[in-house]
């Protein structure tokens, strides 16, 4: 009983609020902590315990968030410290919430190349795929409105 109770008032917990994301592409861990409410360090530990929280990474190993990084890292953020949620329930509950889609995540990955944002090898992959499919969609989409090359 006493256990419960005190999960109680761990759950009822307000958490402070935090400042708006602005509008910007990337975020460094510094910004991402301060925009979040936590420290590197646990961001750091977050990505090893939260399978979908995967910040870019480019020269030196350095991490860069993106608006949808940050998002769910409030949302971690709000279910360990507002909620009570234990880690291991955290990322159960997260599991269920989709995330965004592959369509969505492609079309990020075409708009940073058409900004002429660098990427990783294995961005650099998807990146040729989706090219060739794009212009693939734009021929189609050229043949049947009856023009030609």
């Amino acid at each position: 009983m006493a256990m419960e109770s005190g999960n109680r008032a761990k759950a009822g917990k307000a958490l402070a609020a935090l400042p708006e994301i602005p509008e910007k592409q990337y975020f460094s861990i510094s910004e991402a902590a301060e925009l979040c409410g936590v420290k590197a360090h646990v961001l750091r530990y977050w990505e090893q315990e939260f399978p979908q929280l995967k910040p870019v990474k480019r020269r030196g190993n350095r991490r860069y968030y993106q608006k949808h990084d940050l998002l769910l890292v409030r949302q971690i953020r709000s279910l360990l410290y507002g909620e009570g949620f234990t880690i291991h329930g955290a990322r159960e509950r997260i599991g269920q919430r989709p995330g965004p889609s592959e369509l969505e995540i492609s079309s990020q990955l075409l708009l940073d190349i058409d900004n002429g944002a660098s990427v990783d090898s294995r961005q650099q992959t998807w990146a040729q795929r989706l090219l060739f499919l794009r212009q693939e969609v734009e021929a189609l989409r050229r043949l049947c409105a009856g023009q030609r090359d």
